[in-house]
């Protein structure tokens, strides 16, 4: 259950990230406001590890394989999408197509075992589920 609280929780800080995000492009520039937004999560994070967890950052130099530490980059370009889609569909169109896209990933990194996820086998009824997201697309865009 806390699970899904979290997941719940994650997407409406992500849906409303977006939404603040975006009125700040509007009124700078994406890179700006960009670099603003991973520079405050930088702060959060570095003062959330002074009080919390104290590891050691040398820790990082174990990470194996190594592209696993491009999860950064990958945050940028996230702001950067997330920011250029709301603007260009509005929050509401972005979100949906931003989070169905995340569930085919998701799903074709389980089924193949990517990254090190732990492989799933291929069940129809989340290809359905995953069709009727996308027919429900569909019908909210109309």
């Amino acid at each position: 259950m806390l699970g899904i609280l979290i997941a719940l929780l994650s997407g409406t800080l992500m849906s409303v990230q977006g939404v603040f995000n975006t009125e700040v492009t509007k009124q700078t520039s994406l890179w700006v406001s960009s670099a603003f937004v991973q520079f405050t999560a930088l702060l959060v994070c570095l003062a959330a590890w002074a009080v919390t967890d104290r590891t050691s950052f040398a820790g990082l130099t174990e990470v194996d394989p190594k592209y696993m530490l491009f999860s950064g980059v990958l945050g940028a370009l996230i702001t950067i999408t997330v920011v250029k889609s709301m603007d260009a569909l509005g929050p509401a169109r972005a979100a949906m197509l931003i989070v169905i896209a995340q569930l085919i990933v998701a799903y074709v990194i389980e089924l193949f075992g990517m990254f090190g996820v732990e492989k799933q086998p291929f069940e129809w009824r989340r290809v359905l589920g995953m069709a009727v997201s996308i027919v429900g697309i569909v019908i909210f865009k109309m």
